[in-house]
């Protein structure tokens, strides 16, 4: 869950929907790693018409990948931001 400055809206922190740890932003800078995932679920789905978002921290993405019987893909990446 991301909490935003009302006033500017910029990013103040960050709550795992999980264990519920929060990460306070630096300068609008969030100084660790989480998975924000989004759905949006149309026609044939038992939510059609709603959009669901959530976000992990780090430990709680990787207990949940692990969990995964295909692996997660991994690639390297040359520019972080």
């Amino acid at each position: 869950m991301q909490k935003r400055d009302l006033k500017t809206g910029k990013l103040e922190k960050v709550i795992c929907n999980l264990c519920k740890k929060e990460v306070q932003c630096k300068d609008g800078i969030l100084p660790e790693g989480f998975f924000l995932a989004e759905a949006e679920f149309g026609y044939f789905s038992r939510k059609d018409g709603t959009r669901q978002r959530f976000d992990l921290c780090e430990d709680c993405y990787d207990k949940l990948t692990a969990q995964f019987l295909i692996p997660v893909e991994e690639s390297e990446i040359s520019e972080l931001v």
